[in-house]
């Protein structure tokens, strides 16, 4: 059953970073996410329990939705979830 809240997810294992598109639209990245996370998160079932158990709070964030180009590379602010 796809997710209610979790449209698509990618994982880079080189820089540990986990893209996740919400069926809102929105882009983030989350930052030093372990491998063996990943895996678990794109088995899981419901995706968004998982998500928000496990990435949501532990993970540093950047919203790469509205990004622009700049001259230094892909403008975007990292944040910690609170």
């Amino acid at each position: 059953m796809p997710s209610s809240v979790i449209r698509f997810l990618r994982y880079a294992s080189d820089t540990r970073e986990l893209k996740v598109t919400f069926v809102s639209g929105r882009l983030y990245v989350y930052e030093n996410v372990p491998p063996e996370v990943a895996a678990a998160f794109k088995d899981a079932r419901p995706k968004g329990t998982f998500f928000n158990r496990e990435i949501r709070d532990r993970h540093t964030y950047r919203d790469i939705s509205t990004s622009k180009r700049t001259s230094s590379g892909w403008g975007s602010h990292a944040h910690r979830h609170r």
